[in-house]
């Protein structure tokens, strides 16, 4: 048994040796980091806890990390709404399934940069086809280069194009994953699609859900290049999400000590933010068990 357990350790060995040196050692020194004053040139200050106040009192900051949990929440709950609703239409026995599949799928594989480079045209108030359609039906067009509520709500719709597809696959594996029998005893009862919906699949659906909103919650409170590509952050800093901010403390300011504050505090706030999805899921599971 001691042999076994031994042979078994030295094949993981590899394995938990690239995780430290990948995740473990980068994380450590980006603990010591938040601790210096460092920047190019410079020998690193310990300064305790200087980092963190500089942060926290930065009004910057705050209006980042405000911009921030608002598009998030928007982008995640909008993403699960769709990606849900998508799932059922194409369980259901939508025709031409696989074409609309690979359409849908489609800009999971478009590089931020492209579609960026692509919205911008799509929406540029001047030459647009978006302003134009709008002009052609008296609506005003949008100035979201110059209006900070239109420029985050064109980051939000772009980061939605962009990553729907990933929800949206996580759900529907689930939907297609529900054994059949249930629906058949559904129907046996007399249950309408509505009630078959809301006491079936909903219910059994929901540790997928709660997985996907994990995800996405994680993965979009990192959001950078949207912003940076889309309006770097303008007009004056009103636009801003955490990740810009980080990113001018470290390679506009050489403030590395802050910059690394900045992205533990990121950690933090994303766990935070995460938090009630976390713990319904466990409830989840204490309940199947």
């Amino acid at each position: 048994m001691r042999e076994s357990l031994a042979t078994r350790l030295m094949l993981i060995a590899p394995a938990q040796a690239l995780i430290a040196a990948v995740i473990a050692l980068p994380a450590v020194y980006l603990v010591w980091l938040s601790f210096q004053q460092s920047t190019f040139g410079a020998q690193a200050v310990y300064v305790g806890f200087a980092n963190y106040a500089r942060i926290l009192t930065d009004g910057y900051f705050w209006h980042a990390m405000g911009n921030t949990v608002i598009v998030v929440l928007a982008v995640v709950h909008l993403e699960l709404f769709l990606g849900l609703l998508m799932a059922l239409l194409f369980a259901s026995g939508l025709p031409m399934r696989r074409m609309l599949l690979a359409i849908v799928l489609a800009p999971y594989a478009v590089s931020e940069v492209a579609a960026v480079v692509m919205w911008r045209y799509l929406f540029d108030p001047d030459v647009g086809h978006v302003a134009w359609l709008l002009g052609r039906l008296g609506l005003p067009t949008l100035e979201w280069a110059v209006s900070p509520a239109q420029g985050l709500t064109m980051v939000s719709l772009l980061s939605v194009w962009l990553h729907l597809p990933f929800t949206f696959m996580i759900l529907y594996a689930a939907r297609l994953a529900l054994p059949g029998d249930v629906y058949e005893a559904a129907r046996i009862d007399g249950a309408t699609g509505f009630q078959a919906f809301w006491r079936v699949t909903l219910p059994l659906m929901i540790p997928a859900i709660l997985i996907a909103a994990l995800f996405r919650l994680i993965f979009a409170f990192r959001l950078f290049g949207e912003v940076w590509l889309l309006t770097a952050g303008g007009p004056a800093r009103s636009t801003e999400v955490v990740a810009v901010y980080l990113y001018l403390e470290a390679f506009r300011y050489n403030a590395f000590g802050p910059a690394a504050a900045t992205g533990w505090l990121m950690v933090v706030f994303s766990l935070l933010l995460a938090s009630p999805y976390l713990w319904r899921l466990a409830r989840s599971a204490r309940d199947a068990a």
